[in-house]
C-alpha cells in the first residue's frame, strides 16, 4: 500500500534523500516529534538502500524521536504530486520526475569535511536537521510539541 498525503487540513511534506536510511529518516522523524498529528510526515530516497543508519537512529532517539515502523522506500510518483512540500537533504539526491508540490533543498552540514566523526558528526547533523525542521513546522503554522533537543 502507498502512503498518501492524507486530509486537507493538514499539511503534508515529504523528505528525501538518497538511500532514504539516514538524513530524509532524521527529518521525517524529528517532524514527527515536533508537530505530531498536525502534519502528515512521509520519506523516500532516490535509490533506497536496505537498511536504516543506526548512528542517525541513535542520534534522533537522544532528542525523543524514533524511527520505529521506518524503512527505506522508494519516491512513488503520485506521491510528489499528492504532498504539499518535498524537502531533499543534500545536494546528492536528484528528483527526476517532479510533482506539483514545491521542493525545496536543505543543503545540510557535513561535519566529516572537517574532520569530525562518529556520534558527534551525526549529533551535528541532527542538530541542523532539527533547526531546520523547526523553521519548517513554524511556517506550516505547526506548534512545536515535542520541543526535540531542549
Amino acid at each position: 500500500m502507498t502512503p498518501t498525503a492524507a486530509s486537507a487540513d493538514r499539511p503534508s511534506v515529504l523528505f528525501v534523500c538518497v538511500k532514504n536510511g539516514g538524513k530524509s529518516q532524521m527529518a521525517a522523524a524529528l517532524m514527527r516529534h515536533i508537530a505530531g498529528d498536525a502534519v502528515t510526515v512521509l520519506s523516500a530516497g532516490t535509490r533506497p538502500g536496505g537498511t536504516l543508519n543506526e548512528a542517525s537512529r541513535a542520534a534522533v532517539e537522544e532528542v525523543g524521536a524514533t524511527f520505529d515502523g521506518e524503512h527505506p522506500t522508494s519516491i512513488d510518483p503520485e506521491l510528489l504530486d499528492s504532498v504539499d512540500r518535498v524537502v531533499v537533504l543534500g545536494t546528492e539526491a536528484v528528483i527526476e520526475n517532479p510533482g506539483a508540490a514545491p521542493i525545496e533543498v536543505w543543503d545540510t552540514d557535513e561535519p566529516s569535511l572537517r574532520g569530525i566523526e562518529g556520534p558527534e558528526r551525526m549529533r551535528l547533523i541532527r542538530d541542523d536537521i532539527l533547526a531546520r525542521v523547526r523553521a519548517l513546522a513554524s511556517e506550516l503554522g505547526v506548534e512545536d510539541r515535542g520541543r526535540a533537543g531542549d
